[in-house]
């Protein structure tokens, strides 16, 4: 069997036999996920690790056409098997979960519905002018949604939904930051103590830089959806 592709080299390492899979933003687009969860399953089978983990990076629901879609597909069977398998939250999962909990968050259902939740309600075929479509997702999915971690940490690097803010230990970061944070973390250029795998801003291409690897491709607005591929001192990209 032959070797992996090796890819370019990486900001960060991991340790050896661990392969990880990261996947970017992917917003109700499930047909898109589908198709690059059978990518990753050909890549593992081909070339297969001694350990590989399967990272989503949150955003899965709003503006595509089938979040519902999305979250029933990462509740259900695993692509790999036998991979370890993290479901990051997201931003617009929290403004999700907000707005299926009026009581304590006034005021959060007409601002999801505004950034995306329309679509969201829409795939499970609820009507958005309804006030009580939130009904209409489905309690399993809240379930899950709400016990998805902030961050993963492996080798080198730290995976979040949007990024961290510069000068604070990981340990000490709001998780306001982990969800929303764009500036100054895109624009910053010093040493963090990771390298940060992150979505949450879209970009045409990924962005490699020494501290940080954005893969929010925009999937939802016609761009790619993207997964890195992380293995000892390398890394590469699967799109679909």
């Amino acid at each position: 069997m032959r070797a992996p592709i090796p890819g370019q080299l990486a900001p960060g390492a991991l340790p050896p036999g661990w392969r990880i899979y990261a996947i970017g933003d992917v917003h109700g687009c499930a047909d898109r996920l589908a198709a690059l969860h059978a990518l990753i399953a050909e890549d593992a089978a081909r070339w297969p690790a001694a350990r590989t983990s399967l990272v989503h990076l949150g955003d899965y629901v709003d503006r595509g056409p089938d979040s519902a879609g999305v979250l029933a597909a990462l509740l259900g069977p695993p692509p790999l098997e036998g991979a370890e398998c993290v479901n990051l939250l997201g931003n617009h999962e929290v403004m999700l979960l907000d707005a299926c909990d009026p009581q304590a968050h006034p005021g959060a259902l007409p601002f999801w519905l505004e950034n995306g939740g329309a679509e969201t309600l829409a795939s499970y075929g609820a009507d958005p002018a309804d006030p009580a479509a939130v009904a209409a997702v489905l309690p399993e999915h809240l379930d899950m949604l709400r016990h998805c971690p902030l961050s993963y940490e492996a080798g080198d690097y730290l995976f979040v939904h949007a990024g961290v803010r510069p000068g604070i230990p990981t340990d000490r970061q709001d998780p306001f930051d982990l969800l929303w944070i764009r500036e100054p973390f895109l624009s910053f250029e010093g040493d963090l103590p990771q390298v940060v795998v992150h979505g949450h801003t879209p970009t045409e291409i990924p962005g490699v830089r020494p501290h940080r690897i954005g893969i929010d491709t925009g999937a939802c607005f016609g761009g790619a959806l993207t997964c890195l591929v992380l293995e000892g001192q390398r890394l590469r990209f699967l799109t679909s």
